[in-house]
């Protein structure tokens, strides 16, 4: 493993059914099961997760600590935790990443950049359990 994942708990949801168009800045958890166009912006210097689910769509700059994909991102992505790229999870976008773990299925459309000093941490998930 990556060592110790950061536990968070999801404070917020945006359910299947709903489309936000605008910028989201949020604390803490955050989990999208429906579409937002506009970036999608934790608090930094602050403890943050982000799980994109599968039916989830955004459209926009995402950035945020720790960041749970298994739907799709348009834009790019700054992760300063962990990355964690699930089975179906696609991004359209450069993506700036401090820890990456990426599933078998995962596709990434842009450059993947280690943004922290030292060697990059990757970890590829050759089964889907």
């Amino acid at each position: 493993m990556l060592g110790r994942k950061t536990k968070s708990t999801i404070d917020s949801l945006i359910g299947m059914s709903t489309m936000i168009e605008g910028n989201l800045h949020f604390k803490g958890g955050l989990r999208i099961d429906g579409q937002v166009k506009g970036n999608v912006i934790a608090e930094p210097e602050s403890a943050s997760m982000l799980v994109i689910s599968e039916s989830a769509k955004v459209e926009g700059e995402v950035r945020v600590a720790h960041l749970v994909v298994n739907g799709e991102i348009i834009g790019p992505v700054y992760s300063t935790e962990l990355l964690e790229l699930e089975p179906k999870a696609r991004i359209t976008g450069d993506v700036h990443y401090k820890a990456l773990e990426m599933h078998g299925g995962a596709l990434v459309s842009g450059k993947l950049t280690h943004d922290q000093a030292g060697e990059p941490v990757l970890k590829l998930a050759l089964s889907n359990t």
